[in-house]
């Protein structure tokens, strides 16, 4: 019976007096890896987000979102540091939440969201309120 390539390496391994020696080796550097790894029992994993609320009195849901949401997602969308832009339109309502990168700075990440809003303009419809703007903060042990 011929053996291939990897039957003729399990043989070699198999008969090398070495072997052992090379599994205790592994052994052993696994066990200093597992020793010198740093580790938290509870890690602090901060995640920051952004809420903002428009009223909008008396419009329906598409509306809401067609002319409040939509272009809010737009702009959110263009900031560094943005993971994902959430958005929920309902009747006389929007509202849009930013989530930043794990670890970006809040107080930054908030700011970039009011600069952006401020270049934006009047870009609400008559009647619309100014959006209300909430800084929220995701950790591990929410």
């Amino acid at each position: 019976m011929t053996l291939g390539l990897s039957g003729r390496l399990a043989r070699t391994f198999l008969e090398s007096k070495l072997t052992p020696l090379l599994i205790a080796a592994a052994l052993g550097l696994g066990a200093v890896a597992l020793l010198v790894t740093p580790r938290e029992e509870e890690p602090q994993i901060r995640v920051p987000m952004v809420d903002l609320t428009v009223a909008w009195p008396g419009a329906e849901p598409l509306e809401v979102s067609r002319r409040v949401v939509e272009p809010i997602e737009r702009a959110m969308w263009g900031l560094s540091g943005v993971e994902h832009v959430y958005s929920r339109a309902d009747a006389g309502v929007g509202l849009v939440t930013v989530r930043f990168r794990v670890g970006e700075p809040e107080q930054q990440s908030l700011v970039k969201v009011y600069e952006r809003l401020s270049a934006m303009g009047g870009f609400l419809p008559p009647g619309a309120s100014a959006p209300a703007v909430e800084l929220r903060i995701a950790d591990s042990r929410s």
